[in-house]
């Protein structure tokens, strides 16, 4: 059982309530779960049976919802008093209620009423009660932690519904989907109906391309068209959570032709003090043949902020590339040897456990140097000495 389970609906064929069916029991859902939570409806007998089917290749579960004709058409009201008589578990109740409540405000916008006056349709027949039902039953089911889609498939063109002919989007379908990515898809016909669009709009936690996850299950659910443009399934990939990667180092880079060199200094030492962990200029030449500079700074990602407002603040710049990279570094030891009376600090690289760098502290060759009367190039070849000395390389 997966502890951290998330779900991503690929939506690039639209969605429907028997497609979003189908992907549920392809995925694993026990058909029992639906229709023993579409059997709690106080309204006639509705049945699911699935059907193993193809699109486009692609195997899929379809879910046929048997139920009988019916020309009552129910308010919001109806449908809500409904569902509240139901013996349903609460999530699943206040889950459906969710969704036709988005459907009433949706449809209202749509016609110029309020809500409550609604007089649901289509989306108020058995076989949309059954899927709203349905849906929210199977995925209460699975207890996601989060559910994400891709962009929404729509359609064009039009399509007769009891209110006439109507363009496509549908009209409800755009209300219902506000806020959230959509695209026409290559099929001139309906790819979305309400119901699924209210589905959608109600469960959907974040809207993405496939996240970062470890592939557990997939299903498919079918939708009944097969259009000749793509496979008209609905996909449901599910998983658990994949851990977010550390944010790694970066580079801040620009080039700058119009300041003083002088400044350069006191630039490199800025960005050293606010965090980077190394920080270089490189000559270059720039369009029109003027030389300039490239400064880069290799920055851990806390410290990037306060990069990037000293190089603001000490520089021309008007922008800065952000350069993720990789490091590979050494283990370092820091040392010490004793030299002509004095001290200087080492610097050893290991590499699987031998020395494989000695390097001797500059500054503390200088102040040694300065200390003795020396030149420093002296003490420099006699700590160097006493350092590979004390520490030999390893072969």
């Amino acid at each position: 059982m997966i502890e951290r389970m998330i779900g991503w609906l690929d939506l690039s064929a639209g969605a429907s309530g028997d497609m979003l069916l189908g992907a549920l029991v392809d995925a694993g859902v026990p058909l029992e779960v639906l229709t023993t939570a579409v059997a709690a409806l106080p309204v006639e007998r509705i049945r699911l049976v699935t059907e193993q089917t193809t699109r486009h290749g692609l195997g899929a579960t379809r879910v046929h919802v048997h139920a009988p004709p019916s020309s009552e058409h129910r308010t919001w009201a109806d449908v809500r008093d409904l569902l509240a008589g139901a013996g349903l578990p609460t999530p699943v109740r206040d889950g459906a209620l969710a969704v036709f409540e988005r459907l009433a405000v949706a449809e209202g916008r749509v016609h110029r009423v309020p809500p409550d006056d609604v007089h649901f349709h289509e989306v108020g027949a058995l076989d949309a009660l059954a899927d709203v039902v349905g849906v929210v039953a199977g995925l209460e089911h699975l207890g996601l932690t989060r559910l994400s889609a891709s962009p929404v498939a729509l359609g064009s063109g039009t399509v007769r519904s009891a209110h006439g002919v109507v363009p496509i989007p549908g009209p409800a379908v755009l209300e219902l989907l506000r806020g959230v990515p959509v695209v026409a898809g290559p099929v001139p016909a309906e790819m979305c109906t309400p119901t699924g669009a209210a589905l959608l709009a109600a469960r959907v936690d974040e809207w993405t391309t496939l996240p970062p996850m470890r592939v557990e299950r997939v299903g498919v659910g079918a939708g009944g068209r097969d259009p000749a443009e793509l496979p008209n399934v609905v996909r449901l990939v599910l998983g658990e959570a994949a851990a977010p990667q550390p944010a790694g180092p970066v580079v801040l880079e620009t080039n700058v032709d119009d300041l003083d060199p002088r400044l350069w200094p006191g630039v490199l030492e800025a960005l050293l003090a606010a965090g980077a962990s190394d920080a270089w200029l490189t000559p270059i030449l720039m369009k029109k043949g003027r030389p300039a500079h490239t400064l880069s700074a290799l920055c851990p990602p806390a410290a990037v902020p306060g990069v990037e407002a000293a190089v603001f603040a000490g520089t021309s710049s008007i922008g800065l590339r952000v350069v993720p990279v990789g490091k590979v570094a050494l283990e370092r030891v820091q040392t010490s040897v004793e030299v002509l009376g004095g001290r200087t600090g080492v610097k050893l690289s290991v590499h699987d456990g031998r020395v494989v760098n000695v390097s001797v502290e500059y500054e503390d060759v200088a102040a040694l140097a300065r200390d003795l009367g020396l030149p420093a190039k002296e003490v420099l070849r006699a700590a160097t000495a006493a350092a590979e000395a004390a520490h030999p390389v390893g072969p």
